[in-house]
């Protein structure tokens, strides 16, 4: 084994240790006082009817719930009548970059999400202890897990040269790096098989690292190989990967995005159901909006941007120019906002020919600047569909966004599901939805203390008003804050409040339990 390898290993060693120390320290308090919640409606993320009840919270630990009287110490906190839940959980989290940026992560805590999970669609903080690290020297207001990414770790060891399936020796590098990542605390490892560079493994290599991610308790979590065309076979693909590798499987985002796979969610959760019964442990994750947001060569699988009649198909059967529009786009920045409609229109050209010109501009660019150059909104799922994937008792709510997010799912997601599935439609009861943003999500990426109300949970908490919670972000508006979120407790310290962060950063890192 080289000499610099050995050292790399050995130094690591050494600052998870030093990480380890620092977070067995308690949670610094401003005030030894406890806090007592009282006049509120308990929904406790486990699925159970609410109830009238007191919470009372110390040291960042809930340590009584039921009939409490107030105490000396106590500084009461009066819920008016509201909802206290646990904190939400985001399972499925871009906030990565932005976080330090914006170490109040306003946008999380303002639709009351205590909790987000990184290293999504197969990109994580590499190695993830040095982002560790970066933690405790700059804390945030929420708490922060992470997978390891396998789209990271191609890249790291196959460098430019990953259009083909990994050797023996490559998954070797890799693997070695995913145990680092698990040592520091990784949850398990996560794939983006629909996206560079991951999209050229093969499933081989992703069963050989899922093994050594279960081999340490881990979990594997996935954008999976395609979400529209080869729909059916990639969930397939990912039930083989529980399968051979023994490991819990989630489905990133969960959707139907594309025009002849509509109306068969039914189908597509009859297939999971029966892998579930035949022994593996598959979930999903979903967020309740009809369009996603991703980079235009997502839309082209083999990555051919000359092939017209790809983008025909494309343009037809999953994203119509007139729900396709642009939020990020480098070469011209003036199309921001605009449909491809719109900007075809503008050219004086057919939405075919827009769109293979603009991303022969993007694609361009982002070759001579190494960075990605466009973004675009397309909308490709229908409500039927979303209601009963998300109704599917598997099922846990996410955001798949950001905290500087153009999609109003970065603001908007939680606060969506409570306003407008549960109170306008009905789909179903508030302690239900309550369960997919809490105790479900807990259970699915493997959080013992948190997720729930109890005696020895951590005191991550939100209070909410039922009859006023609303999403206001829109895609012409994507921050705007939502509605009915009264207050969010992190580790047992307040972190929203009116409408505003109250700049406390109480946020800890989430390692694998």
């Amino acid at each position: 084994m080289p000499i610099k390898y050995v050292i790399s290993v050995l130094l690591a060693s050494l600052l998870l240790v030093s990480v380890t120390a620092c977070e067995s320290e308690p949670l610094p308090s401003a005030d030894p006082a406890t806090l007592l919640i009282m006049n509120v409606t308990l929904i406790d993320g486990t699925g159970s009817p609410r109830r009238d009840a007191m919470v009372r919270v110390q040291s960042g630990k809930i340590i009584e719930v039921g009939e409490l009287d107030a105490g000396q110490n106590d500084v009461v906190i009066d819920g008016g009548g509201q909802v206290l839940a646990p904190g939400f959980i985001d399972t499925h989290s871009h906030a990565d970059d932005e976080l330090f940026d914006q170490p109040d992560a306003l946008a999380a805590t303002s639709q009351g999400i205590t909790s987000v999970v990184l290293g999504q669609d197969g990109g994580s903080p590499f190695p993830l202890l040095n982002f560790r690290l970066k933690l405790l020297d700059n804390p945030v207001a929420i708490n922060v897990a992470s997978y390891s990414g396998h789209n990271t770790l191609r890249a790291h060891v196959m460098k430019d040269d990953f259009r083909r399936h990994a050797t023996a020796p490559e998954i070797s590098v890799m693997s070695q790096f995913l145990r680092e990542d698990l040592q520091a605390g990784a949850l398990g490892l996560a794939a983006g098989l629909e996206y560079d560079p991951g999209i050229y493994s093969d499933t081989e290599e992703v069963i050989a690292l899922a093994r050594i991610a279960a081999d340490h308790g881990g979990r594997y979590i996935s954008h999976v190989r395609s979400e529209d065309r080869w729909f059916e076979q990639a969930i397939d693909e990912i039930i083989e990967i529980g399968r051979q590798a023994k490991i819990p499987v989630q489905v990133s985002h969960i959707k139907l995005a594309l025009t002849t796979l509509w109306g068969r969610a039914p189908d597509i959760l009859a297939r999971m159901d029966a892998a579930r019964e035949a022994g593996i442990d598959i979930t999903a994750d979903i967020y309740p909006y009809e369009y996603w947001q991703s980079g235009m060569m997502v839309l082209l699988p083999e990555r051919d941007i000359n092939d017209r009649e790809e983008v025909e198909f494309a343009l037809e059967k999953l994203a119509p120019p007139e729900g396709m529009w642009f939020t990020y786009y480098a070469p011209q920045p003036e199309y921001v906002g605009k449909t491809l409609a719109e900007v075809a229109a503008l050219r004086g050209v057919d939405p075919v020919t827009a769109f293979m010109d603009l991303i022969a501009a993007s694609e361009k660019m982002s070759a001579e600047t190494g960075q990605d150059a466009d973004m675009i909104i397309g909308t490709s799922m229908r409500e039927d569909d979303i209601r009963e994937l998300m109704a599917w008792p598997h099922t846990n709510i996410c955001t798949d966004g950001s905290l500087d997010d153009l999609h109003p799912r970065g603001t908007g997601s939680f606060p969506r599901v409570l306003g407008r599935y549960v109170r306008e439609q009905g789909l179903m009861s508030l302690e239900q939805a309550v369960y997919k943003m809490t105790g479900l999500s807990a259970s699915h990426m493997g959080f013992e203390d948190r997720g729930v109300i109890r005696p020895g949970a951590a005191a991550d908490l939100v209070l909410f008003d039922p009859e006023t919670v609303i999403d206001n972000a829109t895609p012409k508006n994507p921050g705007a804050l939502s509605t009915g979120i009264s207050k969010v407790w992190v580790n047992g310290q307040l972190v929203f409040e009116n409408k505003q962060s109250t700049g406390n950063r109480p946020g800890r890192f989430l390692a694998r339990q």
